[in-house]
């Protein structure tokens, strides 16, 4: 038995250095036939982000078919803590305070998805015309938001905006938030950097969601952020679930 999803997926990516940035320190992976996507953020203004976030990529691209979407979630785990032990060490070995990188994964099992995450990277969940936020900021405005110190609005422009809490190869004990969701026809998802998220806010993102095409959601919603200023590098991942067996996909068609 292996992890199969019960959906059909298809999904695209596209990453960009944004029109500030000198290099892109983001990666990403998109892997419909195994029901796996991810979204890696080198840490800015630390050294070689990039190799933090495509030893994040690389490390998770090589995960076995596992027979649940709970061991799934169990080896991501175990890859991540591993690719943080990598990360301290390297850091060590080249003499500088940090190299590190945000994650987010989403996993596709039979009818469930399983969300994994530490930083600001972000998954969304478009269903029904309604976009919904399905991982939590690991940052210190999204703490001030929690407290009730500052307001969702007041959080966009807080001096403490680009301060996260969590990430691959900032501690020596790395701290993973998951979440799990049931799969519906036509669900769409969005994997990205808060290269993203800084520029487009909610209703913006679920306009260009809505049109339901992985490849041109993905390619407006870069070039949505690179008409914003494109200040940091952004990545786009999207996702689309197609339900193979859901009632309305069998026709009827007798001979006459």
């Amino acid at each position: 038995m292996t992890c199969a999803s019960q959906f059909r997926w298809t999904s695209a990516a596209r990453s960009d250095v944004g029109l500030v940035r000198e290099r892109n320190e983001d990666a990403c992976l998109a892997q419909p036939d195994r029901g796996l996507w991810v979204v890696a953020d080198g840490m800015g203004g630390h050294a070689v982000g990039d190799y933090a976030s495509n030893l994040v990529v690389e490390t998770l691209a090589r995960l076995g078919v596992p027979p649940s979407l709970e061991s799934l979630l169990d080896d991501a785990r175990a890859a991540l803590q591993e690719v943080n032990r990598e990360l301290l060490a390297e850091a060590a070995r080249r003499q500088v305070r940090r190299i590190g990188s945000t994650v987010v994964v989403l996993m596709a099992c039979e009818r469930f998805c399983g969300c994994l995450w530490a930083g600001d990277s972000r998954i969304y969940l478009y269903r029904d015309s309604h976009l919904t936020q399905l991982t939590r900021d690991h940052s210190r405005v999204e703490e001030l938001k929690a407290r009730g110190l500052i307001t969702a609005e007041e959080a966009i422009h807080h001096p403490a905006h680009n301060t996260i809490t969590r990430a691959v190869g900032a501690n020596t004990t790395l701290e993973l938030d998951q979440a799990w969701v049931e799969v519906a026809d036509a669900d769409i998802f969005l994997l990205c950097s808060d290269g993203l998220s800084n520029e487009l806010r909610d209703p913006e993102i679920a306009s260009v969601l809505a049109c339901g095409d992985c490849e041109l959601a993905a390619q407006a919603l870069l070039a949505a952020a690179l008409g914003r200023g494109g200040h940091d590098n952004i990545t786009a991942v999207v996702a689309r679930a197609e339900d193979l067996y859901g009632s309305d996909k069998t026709m009827v068609n007798p001979a006459l």
